[in-house]
């Protein structure tokens, strides 16, 4: 018996637990969705990847500081052909924004563990440890945070395994009931704003607006060489869109892009960013929005992997037969990497918005062309996809 998720849109389909019924992609581009309808004039609000999560706000309001076309060039152009984009991460969020199609419901009874840590009536396993305990004394206490390995799946349960097995998989009649559960919800945000601390990024409000910390130097430096932390941010991405805050993921993720790419203070982490982090979220318009933005800052531009696919073959396709298509005056735009990033609108369709800055104004994409070189592309240390296969999060 097929069950249609909740939220279902245009690119629904039947959640079955027979998985031959169910379509299997077997390419990249039969997993990416993104570039399906590039107009922005025919948005429309079903204009989205399936998933069981409703946002808990649209909130699209934010504006842009005019940025500067200073595109830093990551790396020579040998090394950069050399990249692809990967199956495995590809196949994974495609699964994930479609609502898990070849879902198997856990053998284990649905006793709604995950609601009941968060509601604080039992610890996480096997540290015996209540999430009041977490929120309240875990805080800044970064060794802790940077070394347990067992928290983090209890604090951002998804629908899938992790390395800690003794957590457990969210089920869509917990997803549902989590979400009406205001303890539940207030404590997971607390959560949610102790791990950006930990990374150096504050929550500035309530419709997901994120800034730089006042500790983000110390902070990126550590989340820079950390790249065990890429795993576990994906999983936080998505988590929230799980348990009913999908609109928060698109100002995190621009934050990290611009910090990336721009900004050069997070070279490594610009892979992930590209390759998983723009793919957790749902909405199609956003992830575009997000991709044209960093394809006007990538160098080599005739490199980037991510843009929509070549509508015509020959001299102006790059690598994979895509199309480097000139951005819209609109969205040649940035922020103030001081100031909050807030949801994407087709207004400001990439834009950082006020607050939280130091009131210097706006600021160029000025990140150094040998920062970048040195962290993103040098000897692979910016691609996770060697070991993201094998090392579960």
């Amino acid at each position: 018996m097929a069950a249609t998720p909740i939220n279902s849109t245009e690119e629904t389909m039947p959640v079955t637990t027979f998985a031959s019924t169910v379509f299997e992609p077997r390419t990249v581009e039969e997993c990416d969705s993104t570039w399906e309808s590039d107009s922005e004039s025919d948005e429309q609000p079903g204009d989205e990847d399936s998933g069981i999560s409703e946002c808990v706000s649209r909130f699209e309001t934010g504006r842009c500081g005019e940025q500067a076309n200073m595109s830093p060039k990551l790396s020579d152009s040998k090394s950069s052909t050399k990249m692809k984009r990967s199956f495995y991460a590809a196949k994974d969020l495609y699964k994930y924004r479609h609502s898990y199609p070849n879902y198997k419901a856990p053998r284990l009874p649905n006793d709604y563990r995950n609601l009941r840590f968060y509601l604080n009536k039992i610890p996480l396993i096997p540290d015996g440890i209540f999430i009041e305990e977490i929120l309240t004394k875990w805080r800044g206490n970064y060794d802790k945070l940077e070394h347990n390995h067992t928290y983090i799946q209890w604090l951002f349960p998804l629908r899938e395994q992790g390395l800690n097995f003794y957590a457990q998989e969210l089920t869509q009649e917990e997803i549902k009931e989590f979400q009406s559960t205001r303890e539940a919800k207030r404590r997971f945000l607390l959560a949610y704003t102790l791990m950006l601390d930990f990374y150096g990024i504050k929550l500035l409000d309530k419709s997901g607006n994120v800034a730089r910390a006042s500790n983000w130097q110390e902070r990126f430096q550590h989340l820079n060489e950390s790249q065990h932390n890429y795993l576990r941010i994906t999983r936080i991405l998505k988590s929230l869109g799980e348990l009913g805050f999908e609109a928060f993921k698109a100002p995190l993720v621009r934050l990290l892009l611009d910090e990336a790419l721009c900004w050069g203070t997070l070279p490594n982490m610009l892979h992930s960013t590209l390759e998983y982090y723009i793919y957790t979220i749902r909405l199609r318009s956003h992830r575009r929005s997000l991709l044209r933005y960093a394809r006007q800052h990538y160098q080599p531009a005739n490199t980037f992997l991510w843009g929509p696919p070549a509508r015509r073959r020959g001299a102006e396709a790059g690598p994979g037969g895509r199309v480097a298509e000139p951005i819209p005056e609109r969205e040649r735009r940035g922020g103030d990497p001081h100031m909050a990033h807030s949801p994407l609108s087709k207004k400001d369709s990439v834009g950082g918005g006020g607050g939280g800055g130091d009131g210097k104004g706006t600021k160029g994409c000025t990140a150094s062309t040998k920062t970048l070189q040195e962290g993103v592309m040098a000897k692979g240390r910016g691609d996770r996809s060697k070991y993201i296969e094998t090392v579960p999060l």
